[in-house]
């Protein structure tokens, strides 16, 4: 891995909500290894580089807003030279619910800051950490009551939850760091107390 997007809007109006659960992340793994994520108008976003026992990797939190994401991965890719397969986004996920959290490679755009990385890569196939959110209620909800929750904090019992999750994906990260993304999933997708998951 040489590059890690953490998805979010800038400024302080949003930090708290839960579509910035990608810098979350990202915040924590800069906040672990000790470096400080810094402007970089050439790269349209925050940017820190850290050092793993598999090399430096890239962090990013565009300061674009959500839907042009695809602007700094774009920059910082191009000039880096970072190939998609070695690019992870962590994002938020209205599919999972609160605590849920799944490594997947490739598929659809989940939403919009996704969909402009795509456009702008001209590719579907780059890593990407699904953060559960949970989603409005059970029943399809309106496209306003969507763009609502997503722009909310999450209530007390469901930041518990996500930041479960969040702490599952830093056990993990030197696995996803040295590539090994099968065990890093194993490790992720495999519910505490549960034992080893079932060889397929």
């Amino acid at each position: 891995m040489k590059l890690v997007v953490g998805l979010g809007n800038p400024g302080k109006k949003y930090e708290a909500t839960r579509h910035n659960a990608g810098f979350w992340w990202v915040d924590g793994l800069a906040r672990a290894a000790g470096a400080t994520l810094r402007h970089e108008a050439r790269f349209h976003g925050e940017v820190a580089r850290i050092g793993t026992a598999a090399g430096d990797v890239w962090l990013l939190e565009p300061s674009t807003y959500m839907n042009e994401s695809g602007r700094a991965v774009g920059a910082l890719a191009d000039f880096y030279k970072i190939a998609p397969q070695d690019i992870l986004v962590a994002h938020d996920e209205l599919d999972l619910p609160p605590g849920g959290i799944k490594l997947k490679f490739g598929g659809s755009a989940s939403g919009n800051g996704v969909r402009s990385i795509i456009s702008r890569l001209g590719t579907r196939d780059f890593w990407r950490l699904r953060i559960g959110i949970g989603h409005p209620r059970e029943l399809a909800a309106s496209e306003q009551e969507v763009v609502d929750y997503v722009l909310h904090a999450p209530r007390a019992e469901e930041q518990r939850a996500i930041e479960e999750s969040l702490a599952r994906a830093d056990e993990a990260w030197p696995l996803i760091a040295a590539g090994d993304m099968q065990a890093a999933m194993l490790r992720l997708h495999t519910k505490p107390g549960s034992g080893p998951a079932p060889k397929s």
